[in-house]
């Protein structure tokens, strides 16, 4: 009797092995498809190096699919809250669509203003609304200042302020 008790004892730690084994192998899987993709993470973080805009001249780079607004600010446009310093330039960054419909507004460099086309919202050099429907300004998206670069996506220091001032939107 004592070799059969030794094998049973043996082809039960067996079966929970294969069974602890298993159980692992579903939770790795199960943790890779929780995950965001590589490509998914990529498009999170989009670096632009801003030193070589010209002012007065609408920059647009894409960031998670949305149109983002660039424009370095000449010496003679008003100086507004929502100004982005990079070194010692003024930025008007914000995503390039209008808060009413989700239209994307022109840029009208003679005029200093956003038009949109959809329904004749206006926007000045800082995002601010001039004239309605749009209800609310152009929104600032999370962004981070390194040297001459900025990195959309991620929070720095001058975003922070911003949004505690409710500046960002």
């Amino acid at each position: 009797m004592a070799v059969k008790k030794e094998r049973r004892d043996f082809l039960g730690l067996a079966l929970g092995g294969f069974t602890t084994l298993g159980g692992i192998a579903v939770l790795g899987a199960a943790k890779r498809t929780w995950d965001p993709l590589p490509s998914v993470k990529s498009a999170g973080f989009t670096t632009i190096d801003v030193s070589g805009a010209q002012p007065n001249v609408l920059n647009v780079e894409k960031w998670r699919g949305k149109p983002i607004f660039i424009l370095k600010k000449t010496a003679d446009m008003k100086k507004d809250d929502r100004d982005i310093i990079v070194g010692k330039d003024r930025f008007l960054i914000c995503i390039g669509l209008c808060t009413h419909l989700g239209c994307i507004p022109s840029y009208y460099p003679k005029q200093l203003k956003f038009i949109c086309a959809c329904h004749g919202g206006q926007f000045d050099t800082a995002g601010r609304v001039l004239k309605s429907p749009p209800p609310i300004p152009l929104y600032i998206p999370p962004f981070k200042v390194e040297g001459t670069k900025v990195v959309l996506g991620e929070a720095g220091e001058t975003f922070k302020k911003m949004e505690a001032a409710g500046l960002t939107v």
